[in-house]
């Protein structure tokens, strides 16, 4: 049996590190916007290279608390990619904004284009990175937030996701490549005033202790997981070098048998999800099944087809790329600590299939 993900294997690796982390905090007698928080927040920010990360509750948070500090008001238009996880969409109407999905291109990412919206939130789909700079370039008076809920080491131009818009929102949840052991996400900007209003605006609104200036929210990470993050934080370089090893050994053995995932110009993937297409997906995630190997599919249906966002304002030529997309794309095993040979028995069971 090769399952699909296991997140046990990664914790009995750092388990010590992990208890340690716990103690510290249980034992210091503060749990919510303390030293850990703050820590993992300097660090964080180190490791992307931004001036500020504000820690927040959830990954949709993030991006819903961005775009309210940026300056997104009620029913401005926000527009993103119609081939990703209901999250994204949610979090743009829950900032109480009007939701505009546009199609992606062959690489599954975003399509740079001219797009009549006051705010874009381009996702650095399964690890790899849109094509921010040139949505940016071609978008000059937009609000740019990224979506790197799956892109946790990855870069475009040299740039870590998530510092080359406005801001960047992460999620850390738990199967995410720095996953909490519970909700968490983070806002990281080098804009000095989105920093300040997001620290008020995930505290209520409070710049100061029972002083409100504005309706805010709850949603701080709190110092328990602030500390687990911390120590993960110390792995992620390797954990991404790891899983981009196995994704390289995925594409040589299934280039020439399926469609396999590509790197963007200028990119570093970071490989959250090796996705490969294929017409014959349904079939193929059968003979998975028969064989053992756990699969995914990371997404059947696309946002403009849910009815959570049938409101939602998408272009006359409609969204071809990601409704075929959808029908094709499956998500193959891939995590650090997955052997060399459970890679190969995978690909085995992929050449099997179609021989």
């Amino acid at each position: 049996m090769i399952p699909f993900m296991q997140l046990s294997s990664q914790f009995t690796s750092i388990e010590g590190e992990i208890r340690a982390a716990v103690d510290r905090v249980l034992s210091s007698g503060w749990y919510i916007l303390g030293r850990e928080c703050e820590a993992f927040e300097e660090e964080f920010a180190a490791y992307v290279g931004t001036r500020h990360c504000v820690a927040v509750n959830s990954g949709t948070d993030a991006i819903t608390i961005a775009l309210r500090a940026a300056g997104i008001y009620d029913d401005d238009r926000v527009a993103t990619v119609t081939n990703t996880c209901p999250p994204t969409g949610a979090a743009i109407v829950n900032a109480r904004a009007a939701l505009s999905l546009v199609d992606c291109d062959e690489s599954l990412q975003m399509a740079a284009s001219r797009i009549d919206a006051a705010a874009i939130v381009p996702v650095h789909l399964y690890g790899n990175s849109a094509p921010v700079d040139e949505i940016v370039a071609q978008n000059s008076e937009a609000i740019i937030i990224e979506d790197c809920a799956q892109a946790h080491g990855g870069s475009l131009h040299g740039r870590a996701c998530g510092t080359i818009g406005h801001a960047g929102a992460y999620s850390f949840y738990p199967t995410k490549t720095l996953g909490a052991y519970g909700d968490a996400g983070a806002i990281v900007t080098n804009d000095d005033d989105i920093a300040e209003a997001a620290r008020a605006y995930r505290n209520y609104g409070q710049e100061q202790c029972y002083q409100a200036t504005e309706p805010g929210v709850n949603s701080r990470l709190d110092e328990l997981q602030a500390g687990i993050l911390r120590v993960k934080l110390k792995h992620l370089s390797e954990w991404v070098e790891a899983r981009r090893e196995r994704a390289a050994r995925y594409t040589e053995r299934l280039r020439d048998i399926v469609t396999t995932p590509t790197e963007s110009n200028g990119a570093k993937h970071a490989y959250h999800l090796y996705v490969i297409r294929t017409p014959r997906r349904d079939e193929l995630r059968a003979h998975f099944e028969e064989q053992g190997i756990g699969t995914q599919i990371h997404y059947p249906i696309p946002l403009h087809r849910q009815p959570a966002f049938e409101h939602a304002h998408i272009p006359d030529s409609g969204l071809p790329n990601a409704e075929r997309a959808c029908d094709e794309v499956l998500s193959l095993p891939l995590y650090p600590e997955l052997s060399l040979g459970d890679v190969d028995r995978v690909c085995d069971a992929v050449e099997g299939f179609f021989a």
